[in-house]
């Protein structure tokens, strides 16, 4: 159905302009939403990117790139940032193709706006001065022909009473006024019916001409807004959906990433990872406490035996029984591990040196041995903390150390590979010089042949080294997997022996078969001989020291060959008597006996702490 303002709505001109003054508003309500939309969808994009950027990984980490769930979840972290780039893009698509359009093509329309109704304004104008004019040549009409009569009555009177000359002269005079009369009102009547004539001319015109061409411009002008605003809402709808075929394949992906954990698989890598390659401990040993009260010890022996220790003693360095050696290896395949592992000593147990030193200056005896003590304590956390891992990684138990060798031998190799194919290269390039010498200087490549050279034999070595260590933990772990198996066997024929002790058996043992789960303890007697050269000073304040009370005992779960001064040595189902608890840096203070003390790590035994401490002090003097 057709319409035309013109004609239609040819006297609602400010209705029309009321109209089209409200359609400008909405079309920039309009792009103020769209404006706004394209901010939401930007700050949507920078804080799901933020979001991705927070909990994706910093750097690289073995642990999360060895599991599934790891993997699962930073591939999903990527789709989400991949994500954030397609918002982006949707952002800046109706910001470009959609807002900046809309505020430049509002700005035409309200111009064209006001010249269409300026036009109008004009036309209204004209036509209204029309109307005055003619207005105004009916009045004067109207005035000269009431004038025109009332002269034409007053000669006619005049004329009836016409009896002397002067009455004959007035009578003249008067038929020459209505005739003057009558003559100034046919003039009107001629300018009356011009101006009726020319009102009626711009009346036509104006209703007819004028007013349809300039309200057709109006409505064109409106449904050109209207069409625009219809473009716009498709045009945001388009490029929504030109992202979501990137959206959809990103949250498939994700899907595809949560369907790719594998349970199973993770919880055997946590084996491959964590597992150390030892067999569980054997059975534990018989022992017979009943032969110590068949002893008869007496009282003077018991102080001889006392004052000898004192004086075995006194040839050791304090330090080197009393102290705590750097913590040992965090792993520990034993089955309290939670509980018993090393952990880091907290702030709040760690003394300033220097106030240790005063401390050590004013205080007696007893006191300076145990701000000596807390001294050397501190200075080998300090010394642990400054240190690194060793290259041929003995701080490993013998399984993580024998995978992290075989993983770095396996690099090694393909490095060795990539050289051998760069070195392959560069002889065929020089070969080709060789034969064509316009294509370049030979021997332009022999600094970088060289190169190559000194690089592979730097990774021979180092694979040679590393094979050696690999062959190092291969043959303790079988040596150790033998020992096991004989050792077992001998605590089953053992185990009805009477009098056969744990003590025994380690003076009985060839020192060189305790060894630590991983392998890597060995004696410094260098360093044993260090301090004893700067133990003199010490000497007599630990002449009289007094053992502490033992607080329990402990069982040695693994065997243990401490390479540190202040360590002790044990085997495997060996009884110590507990001296000093674990005070959060992963080391306990046991005692063998009345001659050696020492720390030996706590995840390594079992403890089981006495009330009744004095009993077994005299029982561990009477052994």
């Amino acid at each position: 159905m057709s319409c035309n303002w013109g004609a239609e709505l040819w006297d609602q001109f400010d209705n029309l302009e009321k109209h089209t003054s409200w359609g400008i508003d909405f079309l920039e309500r309009y792009t103020k939403f769209v404006k706004e939309r394209a901010d939401i969808e930007l700050s949507y994009a920078k804080q799901i990117r933020s979001l991705s950027k927070k909990y994706h990984p910093k750097r690289s980490r073995e642990d999360e790139s060895r599991y599934t769930w790891c993997l699962g979840f930073a591939a999903t972290l990527q789709q989400l940032s991949e994500i954030s780039v397609q918002r982006e893009e949707l952002a800046e698509n109706l910001s470009s193709q959609i807002v900046c359009e809309l505020m430049r093509y509002t700005q035409e329309l309200k111009a064209e706006r006001k010249t269409h109704f300026q036009d109008g304004r004009r036309a209204q104008q004209h036509i209204e001065s029309s109307w005055k004019q003619l207005e105004s040549s009916k009045r004067r009409f109207e005035r000269d022909c009431k004038e025109a009569e009332r002269a034409q009555l007053v000669s006619d009177r005049i004329d009836l009473d016409n009896k002397t000359d002067g009455e004959k002269r007035c009578s003249l005079k008067a038929r020459q006024t209505a005739q003057q009369k009558h003559q100034a009102a046919e003039e009107s009547r001629k300018d009356y019916v011009t101006s009726l004539n020319q009102f009626n001319q711009d009346q036509h015109q104006h209703y007819h001409t004028l007013v349809p061409v300039i309200y057709q411009r109006i409505q064109d002008m409106e449904e050109r807004r209207i069409e625009r605003i219809s473009e716009a809402m498709r045009l945001s709808a388009e490029a929504e959906r030109k992202v979501l075929p990137v959206t959809s394949r990103c949250l498939d992906a994700m899907v595809d990433a949560a369907e790719s954990i594998q349970p199973r698989k993770d919880t055997r890598q946590v084996v491959e990872v964590y597992k150390s390659g030892f067999d569980p401990p054997g059975d534990v040993e018989f022992e017979d406490y009943s032969t110590s009260m068949r002893r008869s010890i007496s009282e003077s022996s018991y102080l001889d035996n006392r004052t000898e220790g004192r004086r075995h003693s006194r040839k050791l360095w304090p330090f080197l029984r009393k102290n705590k050696p750097p913590p040992p290896p965090p792993t520990s395949p034993s089955p309290g591990g939670v509980a018993n592992s090393p952990q880091s000593p907290t702030p709040a147990s760690r003394e300033p040196i220097t106030q240790r030193l005063n401390d050590l200056m004013s205080s007696g005896s007893r006191t300076r041995k145990q701000c000596l003590r807390s001294i050397k304590r501190g200075v080998g956390q300090l010394s642990l903390k400054l240190g690194s891992s060793p290259a041929d990684c003995s701080h490993l138990p013998a399984e993580q150390r024998r995978k992290k060798l075989q993983t770095r031998i396996n690099n090694i190799n393909q490095e060795i590979q990539r050289e051998k194919e760069q070195r392959d290269a560069l002889l065929k390039m020089r070969e080709v010089y060789e034969r064509s010498p316009q294509m370049g200087d030979a021997s332009s490549l022999e600094p970088r042949l060289e190169e190559v050279k000194q690089n592979l034999q730097k990774l021979e070595e180092e694979l040679k080294r590393n094979q050696v260590w690999l062959s190092e933990v291969d043959i303790r772990m079988s040596d150790h997997s033998g020992r096991r198996q004989s050792a077992g066997c001998g605590l089953n024929s053992q185990a009805t022996t009477p009098g056969s002790s744990s003590l025994k058996q380690l003076d009985n043992r060839n020192p060189a078969s305790r060894e630590s789960p991983d392998g890597s303890y060995t004696e410094d007697h260098s360093a044993e001989l260090h301090f004893k050269s700067r133990s003199s000073e010490f000497d007599d304040d630990f002449d009289d020291e007094e053992p502490l009370p033992s607080i329990g005992t402990c069982k040695s779960l693994y065997p243990f060959q401490g390479q540190n001064e202040g360590t002790l040595s044990m085997v495997e189902g060996e009884l110590l008597s507990v001296v000093e608890e674990d005070k959060g840096d992963g080391w306990t203070r046991v005692r063998r006996n009345l001659e050696e003390e020492g720390y030996v790590p706590t995840s390594y035994i079992k403890v089981f702490l006495d009330t009744s401490a004095k009993g077994f002090v005299q029982n561990s003097r009477l052994v």
